[in-house]
């Protein structure tokens, strides 16, 4: 085993532990944790694109914009996060309209920020909101293993191959099964499941994870950067392992939001939305 193995399997360890300790415990420590994901990926995303280069002021006025959603989400008052998300990010396509600052300005301000977001959203302080967070991490984890294991294993024609040549339909689909067996036993394990529901909701979060990794891949790709950065020992940096968890959890906070209208704008957390349809 070599050195970078060991450190890279070592890395995940670590990384696994913080992630399951903050998500069972809930409350702050998770909140923390959804902040810190979101700042260090905001600083990865201005790093990999120069926003430094292009305009200090407006690179200064997005990490303000990631700071305050970042703070208000610590502080738990999630009522206000979607706001202060949706407020920032069109007020920097405004200025970025005005001023003629790079796009990478906005489009990093609503990624980082809305990381943080749903992250926080999704898990919230209520018992469903700790299986609807695990759902999801099942989800993405089992995807990308699976989606390279079976990739590697039947090999066949690439998915993008302009944009990530070593992804492969064979890895895509075995990746999408894998998602839907994982997070079918999660939500078993917890409450009595049947019909259509989860399996289709497992099945749209895996197909966003890919996008969302595939995003990553072509952000990368037009930045020239192989790593989104060093910050993680093996693994390179926190958007190369949060890429497809990042995409997700927007797709699942959006598909909750989607069922909150449907029954009337119904007030329950996004955990409790999530599931709403899996008894149908």
């Amino acid at each position: 085993m070599t050195r970078e193995l060991r450190l890279r399997i070592l890395s995940s360890i670590v990384m696994v532990a913080v992630v399951l300790a903050a998500t069972w415990t809930g409350g702050l420590p998770f909140r923390g944790l959804a902040a810190v994901i979101g700042l260090a990926v905001f600083w990865e995303w201005s790093t990999m694109t120069r926003l430094d280069e292009v305009s200090i002021r407006g690179l200064a006025i997005g990490w303000l914009s990631v700071a305050v959603i970042a703070g208000n989400v610590v502080a738990g008052d999630t009522s206000l996060s979607l706001p202060l998300l949706s407020g920032f990010t069109l007020t920097l396509v405004f200025l970025t309209f005005l001023r003629r600052w790079s796009w990478w300005l906005a489009g990093g301000v609503f990624y980082a920020g809305a990381c943080v977001v749903t992250l926080a959203a999704i898990r919230d302080d209520d018992a469903i909101g700790f299986v609807a967070m695990l759902f999801v991490f099942v989800i993405v984890w089992s995807t990308d293993i699976f989606a390279y294991f079976v990739g590697r294993t039947l090999g066949g024609p690439k998915l993008a191959p302009r944009i990530s040549p070593g992804k492969t339909w064979s890895g895509a689909i075995g990746g999408t099964v894998a998602a839907v067996i994982g997070g079918y036993a999660v939500t078993a394990s917890y409450f009595t499941v049947y019909g259509w529901w989860i399996p289709a909701l497992a099945l749209v979060l895996s197909i966003c994870s890919q996008m969302g990794d595939l995003f990553e891949s072509f952000v990368k790709r037009r930045c020239g950067a192989k790593d989104s950065s060093h910050l993680i020992p093996g693994h390179g940096g926190v958007m190369d392992r949060v890429d497809g968890l990042a995409t997700a959890s927007f797709a699942a906070f959006m598909i909750a939001m989607a069922v909150a209208a449907i029954n009337n704008g119904v007030t329950d957390s996004v955990g409790g939305l999530l599931f709403d349809f899996a008894g149908h």
